[in-house]
């Protein structure tokens, strides 16, 4: 072979070896940007439903509001005046009305019924007795209502608005429990541990913020440093403890 055609086939070979690594460099590249623009199209479902809240306080979240208070104290058509059993009632149904806020006590009285003579003459012994409990006259409202039967015996409704902690009502069953794959809350999932909640408390305001601090007893607070010092440990405490000091 000559020293011409040597060269030749040199050149072409290195040409081809050129080629092959350029290929072999652009495959990697290609395949990212392959990927990149296949991730433009991909859906975005997860990142949504990852943003709904999956939190029962959240859910069902307490809230204070304005709640009616009511009762029907059924009355008999030959009842003379206040019974026992309905001054107990009455007076357990006071007892969560707020004399601070003295909000407005409505007594409801049956109109056109077969019981409202008797209702009347009752309606009156109820508004007595809310006054003897601290509830003031001029915030008691006796209204009558017109009743649906002249033949039935209708009840007397006695009402008031106070501020209550409260949440939404709950037995909200939308889907089936059993059918769905996700590892999420049902959508009562702490409604009811919500409830109990925010039955349970006396004060709603205590969720707005901490109440003002009382005074201490400074007598009681150096009798009790004074024994933390000493190390002091109380008999009723030694006798409970399963620990040995």
């Amino acid at each position: 072979m000559s020293q011409s055609a040597l060269k030749a086939s040199t050149i072409a070979a290195t040409t081809r070896l050129g080629r092959s690594r350029v290929c072999r460099r652009a495959v990697p590249v290609l395949a990212v940007a392959v990927a990149a623009l296949l991730a433009g199209c991909a859906q975005r479902d997860s990142i949504t439903v990852g943003a709904i809240p999956d939190d029962y306080r959240t859910n069902h979240p307490i809230v204070i509001a304005e709640k009616n208070q009511k009762i029907d104290l059924p009355v008999g058509a030959g009842d003379r005046g206040m019974t026992g059993s309905q001054r107990d009632t009455l007076l357990g149904f006071l007892d969560g009305y707020d004399r601070s806020a003295a909000p407005t006590l409505t007594i409801q009285v049956p109109s056109g019924s077969a019981n409202e003579v008797a209702a009347t003459t009752a309606a009156r012994d109820f508004a007595r007795l809310a006054v003897a409990s601290g509830i003031k006259r001029n915030r008691i409202v006796v209204t009558s209502y017109q009743s649906a039967s002249a033949e039935a015996s209708a009840p007397i409704r006695v009402a008031y608005i106070s501020v209550k902690a409260q949440t939404d009502k709950c037995g909200r069953w939308p889907a089936d429990l059993v059918d769905t794959s996700e590892n999420k809350h049902y959508a009562d999932f702490g409604c009811s541990y919500q409830n109990n909640l925010a039955a349970q408390m006396a004060n709603p305001s205590d969720l707005l913020g901490p109440r003002k601090s009382a005074n201490i007893d400074p007598a009681n607070r150096s009798q009790a440093i004074d024994v933390y010092q000493k190390r002091g440990i109380s008999d009723e405490f030694l006798g409970n403890s399963e620990v040995t000091y």
